[in-house]
């Protein structure tokens, strides 16, 4: 019996430091709407991750001008550091900026401390660099692990997903398959996850979001949605996640496969 205390401790552990990455799972965000971003019915969350770059994000921020919305971008610490000009001016315009993680690692793989430290790196930078703390966290390929979720409470962010993405990483992703994915799920309260920029999906990737931003913004209008940033979206300020499930499935579920969120 006591062979078996140590590999069922560590098999607990394990469970406890990667159960929280369930909630990638469709079926389990649908269980869990906060922590998807589902807020007010009349609103929709614009979000953008993987920036700042110099290359993409100004396009992004020339057109949500012309367009006259606001949205949010989870930055990257390290591209943050290195363009901080660019995050002042997502600031400067009215946007908003919060913790998409230092570098675009997987939080499940991460070392024992090095999250708890790039998260906290990274909020300070965006503070730093905008002038106001950041409310909110995503991992990077909307994995959360025990220690990101415990790391995010501690530095006082909100882990926030999504209720809807384009697929806009994807090589063969177009304007047309971006708006198209979106619009399946689209709906009063949706967050929906975009990319501005390329840093860890095929090169030129972003054209695709940017080129389906216009027809999606006038779609939310048209069903007369507002679209803006999460600070106006109504998301509850705190959640509440279980880290050791089971949590149910179901056949159209999958596991995370290499996204850009």
């Amino acid at each position: 019996m006591n062979r078996l205390v140590l590999p069922l401790g560590l098999a607990c552990l394990a469970l406890a430091h990667a159960g929280p990455a369930a909630t990638w799972l469709p079926s389990v965000r649908r269980r869990l709407p906060a922590l998807a971003g589902a807020g007010d019915p009349g609103h929709v969350a614009l979000t953008f991750d993987d920036g700042p770059h110099p290359g993409s994000t100004p396009r992004f921020l020339d057109e949500l001008g012309r367009l006259g919305c606001h949205a949010t971008f989870f930055v990257l610490g390290e591209l943050l550091e290195r363009h901080q000009w660019l995050g002042r001016r997502i600031v400067a315009e009215g946007h908003e900026l919060a913790v998409h993680g230092w570098g675009h690692g997987n939080a499940l793989i991460a070392p024992p401390g090095r999250l708890t430290a790039e998260i906290g790196r990274t909020a300070d930078l965006v503070r730093a660099v905008g002038g106001v703390r950041p409310v909110w966290y995503r991992p990077p390929y909307g994995a959360l692990s025990l220690e990101a979720l415990v790391s995010a409470r501690l530095r006082g962010l909100r882990p926030v997903l999504w209720t809807v993405w384009g697929r806009d990483w994807e090589e063969a992703a177009t304007p047309d398959s971006v708006l198209a994915t979106v619009a399946a799920g689209l709906r009063g309260g949706a967050t929906v996850l975009l990319h501005d920029s390329d840093h860890a999906s095929v090169p030129g990737a972003w054209r695709s979001a940017l080129d389906a931003l216009p027809a999606l913004v006038e779609r939310c209008r048209l069903m007369g949605l507002r679209v803006g940033p999460l600070r106006a979206h109504g998301v509850p300020a705190r959640i509440s996640i279980k880290a050791t499930p089971p949590f149910p499935t179901h056949s159209n579920d999958h596991f995370p496969e290499p996204v850009t969120a």
